[in-house]
């Protein structure tokens, strides 16, 4: 098997990594040994288990892991707080990793703010809307008791809002045709239905991300780690610090996708208010 990347002299990142060069800008960045070393352990373990990821530039994959670790965010899909997306990029001529924050990752960084009571992102089902003032900021809704009637019934709008620990609350309501609308402007992979985007594979976890970062990144407080998250989200991270927005001409999810159990348990507690002090 050949340890270039296809189309261009680019080592893998299985070799690239064992690298004295690499090796040296995890130990400078970490500053820690044994974090290093478990570092290495972990990404190299998740770019193995990922054959379009092995295809990618080293270097941003590296960028992009070694950002993830700063901000000390998890790239598990069963976390859900980060990911490492391959893309074509048409001007290089190769793939590359792309940082994608997953709304966990949002609430991870707000959490650790201390600013924020309540944090709370959930779908609105069909018959439960009775009416959102957006003027006041003041939704009522009928929720649906039956847990499993609920999981099964239609959506039809998204719901988001965050309590400081002095009382400042902010809210905010789209509806399912405004996230679509969205969804479309800035996926041109989910545009042309190519079945692989986020969107398509997990479309409330998307509008949940969407959500909170219209909400934080408008009205909250933003620590210096969110700051840094938002600003290079959906970007490639190169190893000399500078980052870039793929053109998005093909999406690759390359995420194994969620167990059912799991994503069953990620929707209920994302459905439930969140108390600052309880996650």
């Amino acid at each position: 098997m050949s340890n270039l990347i296809a189309g261009t002299n680019k080592p893998k990142f299985s070799v690239a990594i064992q690298s004295d060069t690499y090796k040296n800008l995890i130990n400078q960045t970490l500053g820690d040994k044994d974090r290093a070393t478990r570092f290495i352990a972990s990404i190299s373990s998740a770019v193995a288990t990922n054959q379009d990821l092995q295809q990618c530039d080293a270097g941003t994959i590296l960028s992009g892991a070694l950002l993830g670790e700063s901000l000390n965010l998890s790239p598990s899909p069963q976390l859900g707080q980060y990911y490492l997306v391959p893309f074509n990029d048409s001007k290089r001529g190769y793939k590359v990793a792309q940082f994608q924050l997953g709304y966990k990752g949002y609430i991870q960084l707000a959490i650790r703010s201390g600013q924020y009571k309540k944090l709370n992102v959930l779908a609105i089902k069909k018959g439960e809307l009775v009416k959102y003032d957006p003027l006041n900021e003041e939704i009522e809704v009928n929720l649906i008791e039956d847990e499993e009637e609920r999981e099964n019934t239609e959506t039809v709008g998204y719901y988001a809002m965050f309590e400081y620990t002095n009382g400042f609350r902010k809210s905010l309501y789209w509806s399912k045709s405004k996230m679509e609308k969205h969804a479309l402007k800035y996926s041109k992979g989910y545009a042309a239905h190519k079945g692989y985007t986020f969107w398509e594979k997990d479309f409330d976890g998307m509008a949940y991300k969407t959500m909170l970062r219209q909400l934080i990144s408008k009205w909250g407080i933003m620590s210096i780690d969110m700051q840094q998250a938002v600003e290079k989200d959906m970007a490639t991270i190169n190893t000399d610090g500078t980052y870039e927005y793929v053109d998005n001409e093909e999406e690759t999810i390359i995420q194994q996708e969620e167990p059912k159990e799991e994503i069953a348990v990620q929707n209920e507690n994302t459905e439930n208010e969140v108390s600052m002090n309880e996650l």
